[in-house]
C-alpha cells in the first residue's frame, strides 16, 4: 500500500465531477489496489473520509472511517471503515444543523456550514455489492462531504458566512472548546 499525495485546493481536478466505476472495473486489480491506497491515505492524515478527486483520480471512489482517539477530529464519533463506489445521497428530511468543518485538501482553514441531519447513502462496497446505509449527525456530514468531493464541490462553497472562515491554529485557540459542546450536543440528539 501506499500513501498518496493529497490534492489542494487550486488543483482544477477538486473541481471535477468523478466519473461512475462499472463493476468490471471495480473488480480489477488496479482499483482494488487504489481503494486499499485511499484507505492508507486517509488513515496516514487522519481523515475523517477521503474522495479519489482528493488524490487526483477521477474515479467516483471514496472511504469514510473514523478510529476511536484521532486526533484530527476528536469530537467525531467512531465509524467503521466503509468503502464507497459510485455513492448517492437522499437527505431523510429538511432538518439540519450547523457544522464547522476543515479538508485534508484545503489545509489549515475551517469554517461552518449546514448539512443535512440524516441521510440515506446508496453504494457499491469494493465487492461491488450493492448497499444501503442511513448515517445521521456528524457521521451523515463526513459522508455528504465526501460526496461533494465527488461532485466538484469543496466546503469552501457551503460555507454561507466568510467571517466563520479560521487557520487551525485559531479554531484551537478561540473556537474548540465551543465547537466540541455544539458536537457533542448533535451526537446527544442525531446520534452518529
Amino acid at each position: 500500500m501506499t500513501v498518496l499525495p493529497i490534492t489542494t485546493v487550486g488543483d482544477p481536478v477538486l473541481r471535477r465531477r468523478a466519473r461512475e466505476v462499472s463493476e468490471d472495473e471495480l473488480a480489477s486489480s488496479d482499483v482494488q489496489a487504489f481503494i486499499d491506497d485511499l484507505v492508507q491515505t486517509k488513515r496516514a492524515a487522519n481523515g475523517a473520509g477521503l474522495a479519489a478527486n482528493q488524490v487526483g483520480d477521477l474515479r467516483r471512489i471514496a472511504v469514510v472511517e473514523v478510529e476511536p482517539g484521532n486526533p484530527r477530529y476528536p469530537y467525531k464519533p467512531p465509524f467503521p471503515l466503509t468503502v464507497l463506489i459510485n455513492p448517492e445521497l437522499e437527505p431523510l428530511s429538511d432538518e439540519t444543523f450547523e457544522v464547522n468543518e476543515g479538508c485534508l485538501s484545503v489545509p489549515d482553514l475551517r469554517g461552518a456550514l449546514s448539512r443535512y441531519a440524516a441521510v440515506r447513502v446508496r453504494f457499491l462496497d469494493r465487492d461491488g455489492e450493492r448497499s444501503e446505509l442511513v448515517v445521521r449527525g456528524l457521521s451523515a456530514g463526513t459522508f455528504q462531504h465526501e460526496v461533494d468531493h465527488l461532485d466538484g464541490v469543496l466546503f469552501l462553497d457551503r460555507v454561507t458566512d466568510p467571517a466563520t472562515f479560521t487557520t487551525w491554529e485559531q479554531f484551537d485557540r478561540f473556537g474548540r472548546e465551543e465547537f466540541e459542546a455544539q458536537a457533542r450536543q448533535i451526537v446527544e440528539r442525531f446520534g452518529a
